[in-house]
């Protein structure tokens, strides 16, 4: 049985993280300027419409503060909160980084209807470990430059980055431990599911490219 401040540990991290990730940059973007960006584009709060919506500049916006609700709860509540109770470092940060994803997919404040976890489960993973991040990078780039489609690269990031993880578990057990690969396997799994919409569209021949806009 595991030890209930373990367990209790567990939970407040989780939920500290989680609320956290709920806060919608994207909407809230929007609603700065006057629009609910729900209703606009592909209807989602993600940097990538918010870009399309509003611009170059709310884009990176958006996108470098949804990074940041990834980061910073799994460096100040998982490891700092880890480090002082019983969960631990380690899986403090682990339960932080799943916390705040989640959030940012399903927000309680917006009836769990969120973006699709790109930028915050690179940050959160950032903050778990760094390769997998870098790898995801470059792919998520050559992906991109190769096809001009904003989904296709990402979904291709958050694969390279589980599969990086898992290489590097499998060729030196110090420098990643399973809980970091499973958490970045159940990762990559929400991202594509969370594009279904848009392998639908690839199907379909539908999707936009990179600076299109939806009608």
């Amino acid at each position: 049985m595991p030890d209930s401040h373990v367990v209790s540990s567990a939970i407040v991290i989780f939920l500290l993280s989680y609320l956290i990730g709920c806060t919608p940059c994207g909407f809230l973007i929007g609603k700065f300027n006057g629009l609910d960006i729900r209703r606009h584009g592909s209807c989602n709060i993600g940097a990538t419409n918010v870009r399309r919506t509003l611009g170059r500049d709310w884009g990176v916006l958006c996108f470098f503060l949804d990074f940041l609700k990834g980061y910073l709860p799994v460096l100040i509540i998982g490891r700092g909160l880890g480090s002082m109770t019983a969960i631990g470092l380690e899986w403090g940060a682990i339960f932080a980084a799943f916390g705040t994803v989640l959030g940012h997919v399903y927000p309680c404040w917006l009836n769990f209807k969120g973006g699709k976890g790109v930028a915050t489960s690179l940050g959160a993973v950032l903050g778990v470990a760094f390769w997998p991040v870098l790898v995801g990078a470059i792919f998520w780039l050559l992906s991109f430059l190769r096809y001009r489609i904003v989904s296709v690269a990402s979904m291709v990031a958050g694969v390279a980055m589980a599969f990086s993880a898992l290489v590097m578990r499998l060729a030196d057990h110090d420098k990643m431990h399973w809980p970091a690969v499973f958490l970045l396997i159940i990762l990559a799994a929400l991202i594509i599911h969370r594009h279904k919409e848009n392998i639908q569209r690839l199907r379909a021949g539908k999707e936009l490219a990179f600076g299109k806009i939806r009608h």
